[in-house]
């Protein structure tokens, strides 16, 4: 029973090890990930990704500790036949470990272990020989067949050996994103602004000034200007004006590289990163469902009732439509809301934006890829509900800012010209040219 007992507690004590190891190396390797700049998404292919999550995490999970559990067992086996052979024939013991250290050396696996269990077999023979006076038959029978045992399980520990060599490589990749950057703490206890910040919604930019590589010349540099609380200002500009850019400085996509940026007079680089973006709302250009239920993507923390989210949606005039739908609320959206059009799903992210009643909204081009129809009924939606926050609308479209309160014209990552629609038409600069090359005037 004690041989028995102990074989299982050895194993059980490697699988459990194993099943811990696993388990801390996949929180860490997700903490990396999740909490990695979305640079290091776009520079990261998803193939990397993938198989850091799927084949290397099975080696750990099951390879590693099959492996390591076999080596042990030959590892015991060898050192049981060796100390066999050692108190039952010593002479051959200090011949055997020079071979066996020789092997070690050069690591010739068929050659070196045939010759070093060849060797031990012969050794122990040759110790029985020379000791028969005062050992018994049955103690030279034992040591002989207990050392031809040698080559099979040196073989084995050498081949386990091996290959968890190879295995534990795994190890090392899951733990190559642990060195890369990573963003700005999560949250930050010791200066937290409480609700209602932003009350307001006043945003500042102060110098402001951004790259998204260290290596990169700046893409926004020396941008200054003042947004008013419960303001609707329009940002256009040609493409690489660097438009998103202030998007992504805003929600610390990418920190400053320069100056900084105040919400309500509080500088958003003192905030955590889940205050300041649970703050704002933003709307992207491409729309983004997530496998589940329309009710999921709509209010994924379940903070809103039935009632609200239908509200929602008559606003945004897709009632009738989700109505419809088998299950309603409960309909499952296929793979990124393929079942869907773009406008709808534009329409639907404009809804997700319109339960959040946050004091900020970003629309990035969030009416580029939708039709006129599409874009009016969200032009009409942000009327209603965001009357008094603050809204920063990026569009390509003119058409799209021209009831804005105020303009901003990016150009080569600076702001041209600020202002009314209609003063930057009399004025005839950058924004009346862009006009022109839209039909608009």
């Amino acid at each position: 029973p004690s041989p028995a007992i102990g074989l299982f507690a050895s194993m059980a004590a490697v699988l459990l090890g194993g099943v811990r190891a696993s388990r801390l190396l996949f929180q860490r390797l997700l903490w990396d990930v999740v909490r990695s700049p979305i640079g290091f998404f776009e520079r990261t292919p998803v193939g990397n990704l993938l198989n850091r999550f799927s084949k290397e995490t099975d080696t750990v999970d099951v390879d590693i500790p099959d492996k390591l559990r076999s080596l042990l067992m030959y590892a015991f086996g060898l050192l049981e036949v060796s100390l066999v052979v050692a108190v039952t024939t010593p002479l051959p013991l200090w011949p055997s470990c020079h071979c066996f250290s020789s092997t070690l050396g050069f690591r010739w696996l068929a050659t070196n272990v045939e010759l070093l269990g060849n060797g031990l077999v012969f050794a122990a023979a040759m110790g029985a020989v020379l000791s028969k006076a005062r050992l018994s038959a049955g103690l030279v029978g034992f040591s002989v067949s207990a050392a031809l045992q040698v080559t099979q399980t040196l073989q084995w520990v050498v081949r386990n050996w091996t290959d968890l060599e190879n295995s534990i490589v795994s190890v090392e990749r899951m733990q190559d994103y642990a060195w890369t950057p990573k963003e700005a703490p999560w949250r930050l206890p010791t200066c937290s602004p409480q609700p209602p910040w932003p009350h307001g919604g006043q945003i500042e930019f102060r110098d402001f000034g951004l790259r998204y590589r260290p290596e990169l010349p700046l893409a926004v540099q020396g941008v200054s200007f003042k947004i008013h609380a419960g303001e609707k200002v329009g940002i256009v500009g040609r493409t690489g004006a660097g438009k998103s850019s202030l998007a992504c400085g805003l929600l610390r996509l990418q920190e400053a590289a320069e100056g900084g940026i105040w919400i309500d007079g509080v500088p958003i680089a003192h905030v955590g990163l889940h205050t300041l973006r649970s703050r704002i709302t933003i709307i992207p250009q491409d729309p983004i469902l997530f496998p589940g239920s329309l009710r999921m993507n709509l209010d994924l923390l379940e903070e809103h009732s039935d009632e609200a989210i239908w509200a929602a949606l008559q606003t945004v005039q897709l009632k009738a439509l989700v109505a419809s739908l088998p299950g309603q609320l409960q309909y499952k959206c296929a793979d990124r809301g393929q079942d869907l059009s773009v406008g709808q799903k534009q329409l639907l992210c404009l809804a997700r934006a319109l339960l959040r009643k946050t004091q900020v909204l970003i629309l990035d081009e969030a009416t580029a890829a939708v039709d006129p129809g599409t874009e009016l009924q969200m032009q009409a939606a942000l009327g209603s509900w965001f009357a008094q926050c603050t809204v920063l609308l990026i569009a390509h479209r003119l058409r799209s800012v021209m009831d804005c309160a105020r303009v901003l014209v990016m150009d080569k990552g600076q702001v041209a010209e600020s202002g009314s629609p209609a003063q930057l038409l009399a004025q005839k600069g950058l924004f009346y040219r862009l006009a022109q090359e839209s039909g608009l005037v």
